[in-house]
């Protein structure tokens, strides 16, 4: 297996390069840990997609999240729940992914649940334009069937993830331990990008 470093400048300005070379609307996964920060790797797309003419709409798994009585059924700290329970795929397939797709009439909303006050989020549908580049960042995203056409996976080693999870969050890593075992992201995942040492990121290049 080959690794390349490199920075996470260089990272997006190439991501946005591969995006803004596909026709038509695309859906990209940003998957990570919370430690990896996969929001700010989506929300850091943004701007150089817009800059080639491509607008784009940032999506964040928090926003898209079962009900507290759904995702807390078994206590607040339940590793399965967190692993198979908490984001509602089949919602934000509904409301984000299948429209934004092949065939889909481009209207979604960017927000279908407000975990904060465990409310609808209620917000407005949008009408995306026919070159948009949808980007959805957050954990657990791969191995579930849902439909995106590139996958990015930032990969952190166990000894890293429990480093750079808040203590209070520590009851998730065998979450990612059973999803780094079963559905192993780095795998298939189109992109790779090792952050055991977010200072020197590396892509894995593959053999």
């Amino acid at each position: 297996m080959r690794v390349r470093p490199v920075s996470i400048e260089v990272l997006v300005e190439e991501l946005a390069d591969r995006l803004a070379g596909t026709g038509g609307r695309v859906r990209v996964a940003v998957d990570g840990a919370a430690a990896a920060d996969p929001g700010a790797l989506a929300d850091a797309l943004v701007g150089p997609l817009r800059v080639r003419g491509r607008p784009a709409m940032r999506i964040s798994t928090d926003d898209f999240l079962r009900p507290a009585s759904v995702r807390l059924e078994f206590g607040r700290t339940n590793p399965d729940s967190f692993y198979l329970g908490w984001l509602d795929e089949a919602g934000l397939r509904r409301e984000v992914l299948d429209p934004s797709g092949p065939g889909g009439n481009g209207r979604i909303i960017t927000r279908l649940w407000d975990a904060r006050t465990d409310r609808a989020a209620r917000d407005p549908y949008v009408e995306l334009p026919a070159d948009a580049v949808v980007i959805v960042s957050g954990p657990l995203l791969l191995g579930a069937g849902l439909p995106f056409d590139l996958t990015v996976h930032l990969q952190l080693s166990a000894g890293a993830l429990a480093r750079r999870t808040e203590p209070d969050e520590h009851w998730t890593l065998p979450a990612f331990e059973r999803y780094g075992s079963e559905v192993d992201p780095a795998s298939f995942a189109d992109v790779v990008i090792r952050l055991d040492d977010p200072r020197r990121p590396a892509q894995v290049l593959g053999s």
